[in-house]
């Protein structure tokens, strides 16, 4: 007699379900069905074929069973290389695509041949957060077939199953690999496990993917929406891009940030196109080391289009591999991988945009399409050093700040004429100026001898003229400021730096109604944007003495970074301005904590307002808050 309970087994486990199907069921449901149950013969089919049980067919999804791990997976390659082939005889609407995940573990099979368990449970979550038409494995899997069936896999880290207490490692078919001997697969089986080990700082940028249809997202744990974010952006009205961090796939953790500056370059270079909406770095950053569905990523910054790919470096030889998927549909556009020399990479990198351009180009005009970024130096070396500089300006750190200056110096050293990299020095001067790192009294004009020299090499170049145009103001030239970063904004114009950094000398300059308008532009380009951006739109507001407004947005920048010395002295002024004494002095106390040596007088040698009457109400404000 059989066990009610049912009895225990190993076996590997296929998980799928088609992806869309409330969609394709409200156009045309009686199509839908039919296409489902014609597929639904494929999947049968091939699952005995490779000595598979069926086990359950309900609604859009299959669960089948097999003995060996190596039919689960043949069975899982062979279904989605034939349901694509059907599907290219269907329009791109009415396509059917299915996500599969395959586990190995044990199962309790009732004596009406369902199954349960944690191995069940682990390829339904393989297979929710697999991609279209593509195959997802736990490393079980992968352990058991890697070298065998003449198959690349894609390592996507450890991910987090509910109900499961330890994270499951997790890979994806990357296509058939007929010239990958099974020692080259156990060598990149032992280098992504070894990338495990040291976790999200795994580095250098070059990619190596097995050529196939399937996409290279190899990142974890899940990306969770944003806290509070119910509501999708909308999409602009022109062509919109997110480019996700490129992934790290080299074996040196030291090398990370050659994979971010490959992701900056390629934002640049996109920016600069007028008819294209390109999210900010600062936004698609918040991604890094995170696995991510395009489509959340279309919500939560509002495009269409979502660029992702991974960069290997060995030696001296790079591959970039990417691929553009609209967003909106979960339609893949297109999917290449660039190798050569390092020497090339600047040719590399402008095959990518080049790429995106060619597939956007119906809805750019001609100026857009056609213009190209030249590269900023010949000299692979420069470049190199200008990358480990920006991967340590961006921590905005007092201890970062002399290493940051090096590297950058070293590269100017290799290349005087490298206008990008005297652009960057220049911010280094500035912030040590501005967060009174120094007591160096030309760190201003050492600042803006670099950000002169950098205009004056490049006049193309935006970032030269957002550091000039800073620079401008804070020696209170505040017209010849703001044109420089007028400037910057048309030869930019999804520069979310530039376009916050116009907004903050337009409150200085007494024009906070213009402002506003500027720093939404920035938060719209980067929609996760930085704490300073919320002070400037409450400066904005503070200006325009609507003080409910302007304490929303210095809260705001206070929950971004609680210790921000400015929005709390701004915060001091504002209730201060509103009679809220017991507010203004609680707010005034948390800048002596923040920084203790706080001065009034030498705050107001500092502060560029353009109007003295500006300054004088700010720091009578101040005075009546309890600073002095």
């Amino acid at each position: 007699m059989a066990d009610p309970e049912g009895t225990r087994k190993l076996e590997a486990i296929l998980a799928a379900d088609v992806v869309g199907y409330s969609r394709l069921m409200q156009q045309d449901d009686e199509a839908t069905v039919g296409t489902l149950e014609t597929y639904r013969s494929v999947f049968r089919e091939k699952i005995q074929a490779h000595h598979g049980r069926v086990v359950d067919m309900a609604g859009d999804s299959v669960l089948a069973v097999f003995e060996a791990a190596t039919e689960a997976v043949r069975a899982a390659f062979e279904i989605q290389s034939e349901l694509s082939q059907r599907n290219e005889a269907l329009t791109e609407a009415r396509r059917m695509r299915f996500r599969i995940g395959v586990n190995v573990g044990e199962v309790i099979e009732k004596p009406d041949g369902t199954v349960y368990g944690d191995g069940v449970n682990i390829a339904a979550r393989l297979e929710s957060i697999g991609e279209p038409g593509g195959v997802t494995v736990s490393g079980t899997v992968f352990d058991q077939v890697k070298g065998r069936l003449g198959i690349a896999f894609d390592f996507i880290g450890e991910q987090e199953v509910k109900n499961i207490s330890e994270p499951v490692r997790a890979y994806r078919i990357a296509g058939k690999a007929p010239q990958a001997s099974p020692s080259r697969l156990r060598g990149s089986a032992r280098t992504t496990r070894k990338r495990v080990a040291i976790g999200g700082a795994a580095s250098a940028a070059i990619l190596m993917a097995a050529a196939g249809i399937y996409s290279y997202r190899y990142l974890a744990p899940w990306v969770k929406p944003t806290s509070g974010s119910t509501a999708a952006l909308p999409l602009p009205d022109k062509p919109s891009i997110a480019v996700l961090p490129f992934v790290n796939m080299s074996d040196d953790p030291e090398q990370e940030y050659f994979s971010d500056g490959i992701t900056e370059d390629v934002i640049t270079s996109l920016s600069k196109r007028s008819g294209l909406f390109v999210i900010a770095r600062n936004s698609v950053f918040t991604y890094k080391g995170h696995a991510v569905r395009p489509e959340q990523v279309s919500r939560e910054l509002g495009v269409r289009y979502v660029l992702e790919g991974s960069v290997r470096k060995a030696d001296k030889r790079v591959r970039i591999t990417a691929q553009l998927i609209d967003a909106t549909t979960g339609y893949h556009l297109w999917a290449e991988h660039y190798d050569g020399e390092l020497k090339d990479i600047f040719s590399l990198q402008d095959s990518v945009t080049n790429k995106i351009v060619t597939a956007l180009s119906p809805k750019l005009s001609a100026t857009d399409a056609a213009s190209g970024a030249r590269p900023e130096t010949l000299s692979v070396e420069a470049h190199d050093l200008l990358l480990r500089g920006l991967a340590v300006q961006f921590k905005v750190q007092r201890e970062a700040n002399p290493t940051a200056r090096r590297l950058f110096q070293a590269a100017i050293d290799l290349d005087p004429n490298y206008a990008a990299a005297y652009a960057w020095l220049a911010f280094t001067y500035f912030d040590e100026w501005t967060f009174q790192w120094t007591q160096d009294p030309t760190s201003l004009d050492r600042a803006m001898d670099a950000a002169r020299k950098a205009v004056t090499l490049d006049k193309s170049l935006a970032n030269g003229h957002r550091a000039l145009g800073y620079g401008l103001l804070l020696n209170r030239q505040h017209e010849l400021g703001l044109a420089e970063l007028r400037k910057a904004v048309s030869l930019n114009p999804n520069f979310s730096d530039a376009l916050g950094m116009l907004a903050n000398g337009l409150n200085w300059s007494g024009q906070p109604e213009e402002a506003i308008g500027f720093v939404k532009e920035a938060m719209r380009v980067d929609p996760k944007y930085q704490p300073w951006v919320s002070l400037w739109l409450g400066d904005s507001y503070f200006w325009l003495r609507q003080y409910d407004r302007a304490i929303a947005s210095y809260q705001d920048a206070i929950r971004k970074q609680p210790n921000y010395l400015s929005p709390h002295r701004m915060l001091a002024a504002t209730y201060a301005e509103m009679g809220r004494q017991r507010e203004a002095h609680a707010e005034a106390a948390e800048v002596l904590r923040i920084n203790p040596t706080f001065c009034l007088d030498l705050f107001q040698t500092r502060y560029p307002v353009k109007k003295q009457a500006d300054l004088d109400r700010l720091t009578a404000a101040l005075r009546r808050a309890g600073l002095e």
